[in-house]
């Protein structure tokens, strides 16, 4: 095997991946993939959900595997099924790590590379090096019992390589498995057209929340956002509900998205995005793409959150009522927008970069990660 020579054979493993353009489910993975198709150093074969795959790149499902982890997103996907139906979703993991097994034992690879941290239970036990990257819905996992024990084991013996979306989860990630791997975050990129969106807010001012319909994340919109909408200023929700919820009557419900509904309707006439959740975040992607939309950003104070914005410079953390009705204020000034709004931008671009800055970290992983699997003097 050459560091140099021929393209890495990349076997890439996830649980969510989309169906066709128009699907919001796992979209930055068909991103993430095709940017690393283009870099010209990867031949990448990817285990995931049915959908329509970039460039070159080939499946690594069998036929059963591909109705399997259909079934598995069309029940809401792993990590919904383990905190609402913990029993069915324990079976499900059990099935994803025996299926992704066999993929690896047909599949020819030098480097594993699996989004969603506990998927590494899966990979055999072959010295593969693993490139791993961890995403928000890992940090709740990590808190079940035994769960950091059976991913130490499973780093142990190979080159592995932690890439947090984010840095804020580099602390935790080293006290627990500093000793046997490296962690190297990578944040993920923006399509380069975010940088180019021309905006012109439409009147009444008119924002969005861009989530999943849980009560997490969700927060405290309920409660702080009473009184403040509904009245000369509209709240657009757009997500799929996940849990049953009675939403009132001054949120406006349209039901799931996709990248370039965003693009072309909702970010160009919005006044900017809101988020109060309390769940479990890694580095919202959304609100990445809103920041290098020169769109205004409040959000509630999480790690996720405070990692991303900075309060007053590139947007608004919010701890109370008082203060989000103060950041909407803010945010309505069509100076201060645009303000605050360029600002995002600018630190989007230098900060996190495109897909394309995000495949070249990663291929930089590849290597590191081949580097300490091939003896010195071969």
């Amino acid at each position: 095997m050459s560091i140099t020579g021929a393209p890495f054979k990349v076997l890439m493993a996830a649980t969510s991946y989309p169906s066709d353009p128009s699907d919001w489910k796992g979209r930055f993975i068909h991103d993430l993939a095709a940017r690393l198709d283009t870099t010209g150093r990867v031949q990448l074969d990817l285990w995931a959900p049915p959908g329509d795959l970039p460039g070159m790149v080939n499946s690594a499902n069998s036929p059963g595997d591909t109705r399997w982890l259909r079934s598995l997103l069309d029940n809401g996907g792993i990590a919904h099924l383990l905190r609402r139906r913990p029993v069915a979703g324990l079976l499900r993991a059990r099935g994803i790590l025996a299926r992704l097994r066999a993929a690896c034992g047909r599949t020819p690879a030098d480097i594993y590379h699996v989004h969603w941290m506990q998927l590494a239970l899966g990979l055999p036990r072959d010295g593969k090096p693993a490139y791993v990257s961890v995403l928000g819905s890992d940090f709740g996992l990590l808190r079940l019992p035994g769960m950091t024990s059976l991913l130490r084991h499973a780093f142990r013996g190979r080159p592995t390589l932690l890439a947090p979306n984010t840095g804020w989860m580099s602390t935790e990630l080293q006290a627990r498995f500093g000793d046997v791997a490296r962690i190297v975050p990578n944040p993920f990129g923006v399509d380069p057209a975010w940088f180019e969106l021309q905006r012109a807010p439409s009147v009444p001012n008119k924002w969005l929340v861009v989530s999943r319909i849980t009560r997490n994340k969700l927060g405290d919109l309920f409660d702080w956002g009473a009184g403040l909408f509904g009245n000369g200023r509209d709240l657009v929700l757009l997500g799929p509900m996940q849990e049953t919820l009675a939403l009132p009557p001054w949120i406006e419900a349209k039901g799931a998205t996709n990248p370039a509904e965003l693009r072309g309707q909702w970010f160009p006439q919005a006044a900017g995005m809101l988020t109060l959740s309390r769940h479990d975040e890694g580095r919202p992607q959304v609100l990445i793409e809103a920041m290098a939309a020169g769109m205004p950003v409040i959000a509630s104070r999480i790690a996720a959150h405070t990692d991303l914005i900075r309060h007053g410079e590139t947007g608004w953390i919010v701890d109370s009522q008082k203060e989000l009705c103060e950041a909407l204020l803010q945010a309505e000034d069509e100076e201060t927008a645009a303000r605050i709004g360029g600002a995002a931008r600018e630190w989007v671009r230098e900060r996190i970069g495109t897909w394309e800055d995000w495949a070249r970290r990663c291929v930089d992983g590849y290597e590191m990660l081949l580097e300490r699997a091939v003896p010195h003097g071969t």
